[in-house]
């Protein structure tokens, strides 16, 4: 890197003569200028400006840091024994200061007339850093870091926060007993009563804690978040190639694992409910991909009704043509908005008919109800394949069979 020369003009010599005698050590005599000459460190401008202004004044005991940036190697080993417990290969440093050592610093700026200045606390966390990648062989990584220390100056201690690990993959349901995320129980809001056994669950356990199980051994983490791309019901089967999530596992112990292993730890241990392929590492921003895609889906429905062959197949086309209004579900009023949502169906063909039973394969925009869709919903889904065919129907199982993720063309 270039050093650009440090400037000796009136602008820094005008104020370093009115900062002489304050008993500034060199650190902080050299930060009242920390934003002039780019490459050097501030004890470097203190000892520029003293080849121009004559050997500066010894500093018994610097009245802004009072004597910090000598102590930054305790900072340093209070770091590492915060994160000891932990993996981490990048950090970040911050840290938390006495408001009152901060305006003290701003009224010695104010006072000497200085206008290029670098707060002690942007100084403080760089210094700590530098000294921390040595102590460490970690790098210092502000964008992207495994952990951020924080040095709570006034305290005497440092906070650790410690960054989540993200996996993104495929996920099959196979049991129609399955919430996809952890359910808490109504009554006491997962805290644990009669009602829920003391589980504090609806349901003893879901597709989240299937896999998150074995990631969660592997990694010492202390919990997770779960973010699927939609969800199917409970009572329906994700077939074909799987419905993309990301798991996000809160403070990891370890971030480097066998993935392959996990992954067959997680097939093994959900054998027959739950099978996932496609683990891959993800980044945060993942999250935000999986989370906010709206991909058409592919379904298998089993309905019963009393309908002839004929009329089954001129109602489907029927379908396809126009839109349909969906008025939210009463099965999810309590959660969603109360409105009409306008949806299309794609795709929709009869598979098999027997008497008083049929099977459909459909393709839906993201968000289409398909159970409402046949049933009706008492006239919220208009219109409905039970209202096309003018006879009561009943979705007797439902299976997803596709998610169409990749890009439309």
């Amino acid at each position: 890197m270039t050093e650009v020369p440090f400037p000796l003009g009136p602008e820094v010599l005008d104020p370093a003569r009115r900062a002489l005698g304050r008993g500034l050590c060199p650190e902080c005599f050299g930060r009242l200028f920390g934003r002039l000459g780019h490459g050097w460190t501030n004890p470097e401008r203190a000892a520029r400006i003293a080849e121009a202004l004559g050997p500066m004044p010894p500093a018994w005991a610097c009245p802004v840091c009072e004597g910090l940036f000598d102590r930054i190697p305790v900072w340093v080993e209070r770091c590492q024994a915060a994160g000891v417990e932990y993996e981490w290969q990048r950090f970040a440093c911050g840290s938390r200061w006495d408001p009152e050592l901060l305006a003290r610093e701003e009224a010695l700026w104010l006072e000497v007339g200085t206008a290029g200045g670098e707060s002690i606390r942007s100084a403080f966390n760089r210094e700590l850093g530098k000294r921390l990648e040595i102590a460490s062989k970690a790098e210092g990584a502000p964008a992207h870091p495994d952990v951020i220390f924080l040095a709570d100056l006034p305290v005497g201690r440092v906070d650790l926060t410690v960054m989540p690990v993200y996996y993104r993959g495929r996920y099959r349901k196979l049991d129609r007993t399955l919430p996809q995320t952890r359910w808490p129980c109504r009554a006491c809001h997962g805290i644990g009563c009669d009602r829920c056994q003391g589980t504090g669950k609806t349901y003893p356990t879901s597709v989240e804690e299937l896999i998150a199980e074995p990631f969660l051994k592997a990694t010492g983490g202390e919990g997770t978040r779960f973010h699927g791309m939609g969800r199917e019901d409970i009572d329906a089967r994700m077939l074909g190639t799987g419905r993309p999530f990301v798991l996000e596992i809160r403070r990891p112990k370890r971030r480097t694992v066998v993935l392959a292993d996990v992954v067959a730890e997680v097939n093994r241990t959900a054998k027959d409910r739950v099978e996932v392929d496609g683990m891959t590492e993800a980044a945060a921003a993942e999250v935000v991909e999986v989370k906010e895609a709206s991909p058409w889906k592919s379904y298998r429905v089993g309905v019963a009704g009393v309908v002839a062959v004929a009329k089954i197949n001129e109602a489907l086309t029927f379908a396809t043509t126009r839109a349909i209004a969906q008025r939210t579900p009463r099965r999810v009023a309590h959660r969603r908005a109360d409105r009409v949502r306008t949806r299309r169906i794609v795709e929709a063909s009869l598979v098999e008919a027997t008497e008083g039973r049929f099977t459909l394969e459909l393709r839906a925009e993201a968000g289409t109800y398909i159970k409402e869709w046949v049933e009706g919903d008492d006239g919220r889904t208009d219109p409905s394949l039970a209202m096309l065919l003018g006879v009561p129907l009943t979705v007797e199982f439902l299976d997803v069979i596709e998610i169409h993720d990749e890009p439309k063309v």
